[in-house]
């Protein structure tokens, strides 16, 4: 494995490349990584780096919109298999029907959504920063997609808007049981409770905290005095949390919750991408800017 590690750290320098991952990613893939961060950190930063090449470990449809970003660097996934099932909820041509459907509504999108769907809707969101976009928006009446979970937490949050749900859901999240955190909960009941948004209502209801993955570093951060977490998202995050905060411990619920998509990329795909350029995201100019425009609204936003 150091062998390979070696021979990706070489590839960068002599490549001018990055490398972004997501919080979720394996640790392995995180240690290589430089940069890891949640949705909206990974768009963030990738709107501001000045390498040749940008390696994207995660999914596909963050692949994109670090291309939509940067329409003139070369943009790779290390295995362009690497989907996102909630991303498949939403397709444009069923957007664009909805549209029809409710003319006076702002369309949000979760960024775990396609480049075709970004680029027929009003502006982009993350779990980070939901709740800011779809609260900064005129409008009265608000459609929210791809995740229906997601969309009903900023619901329960904006009183003042009419907010339509799309029918999508993140598997991962969805599948978490109110079970599976109260049988860990018994076990370690000084443990606070970080609960992804993602997840079903009656699930976010046991949350001391209800977080993006970037905003539990937050969280644990002002909780300095407590040591234990129980950590109800994607099981990757805990590796990530532990590297920063070695003195705590982050707990799983009763039942691993994994993204096989997201466990697609590995240290030797990696390295593949860097050798030979592959895979490389390639969107049409058209798409990547009308996408680009709900992309920028969100980031002002934050």
């Amino acid at each position: 494995m150091q062998q390979i590690i070696n021979e990706i750290n070489r590839l960068k320098k002599e490549k001018n490349a990055i490398i972004l991952a997501h919080n979720y990613q394996l640790p392995e893939v995180q240690d290589v990584a430089d940069f890891i961060g949640d949705s909206l950190g990974l768009a963030q930063k990738a709107s501001k780096v000045d390498a040749s090449i940008i390696v994207l470990c995660g999914v596909y449809f963050m692949a994109e919109t670090a291309k939509i970003i940067n329409p003139d660097k070369k943009v790779l996934i290390p295995d362009p298999g690497a989907g996102c099932p909630l991303a498949a909820f939403a397709d444009k041509k069923t957007v664009l029907e909805w549209r029809k459907r409710y003319p006076e509504a702002a369309f949000v999108a979760y960024v775990n959504s396609t480049a075709d769907v970004k680029a027929v809707v009003d502006i982009c969101c993350t779990s980070s920063n939901a709740l800011q976009v779809v609260a900064s928006l005129p409008q009265k009446q608000v459609v929210f997609l791809p995740d229906k979970n997601l969309g009903s937490y900023v619901k329960s949050k904006i009183k003042d808007k009419e907010i339509i749900l799309w029918p999508g859901f993140c598997i991962v999240h969805e599948n978490v049981e109110v079970e599976d955190v109260l049988e860990v909960k018994k076990i370690y009941p000084d443990a606070l409770v970080m609960v992804h948004p993602e997840c079903r209502e009656e699930v976010r209801a046991l949350a001391d905290s209800i977080c993006s993955t970037g905003q539990m570093f937050d969280f644990v951060e002002h909780h300095k005095d407590v040591k234990r977490f129980i950590v109800v998202t994607e099981w990757g995050i805990n590796y990530a949390l532990k590297r920063r905060f070695l003195e705590k411990e982050f707990i799983e619920p009763k039942r691993r919750m994994e993204c096989q998509n997201m466990k697609k990329i590995t240290l030797k795909k990696i390295l593949n991408s860097l050798e030979n350029e592959y895979f490389e995201v390639k969107i049409d100019r058209e798409t990547i800017e009308k996408a680009r425009i709900p992309i920028e609204k969100m980031l002002t936003v934050g």
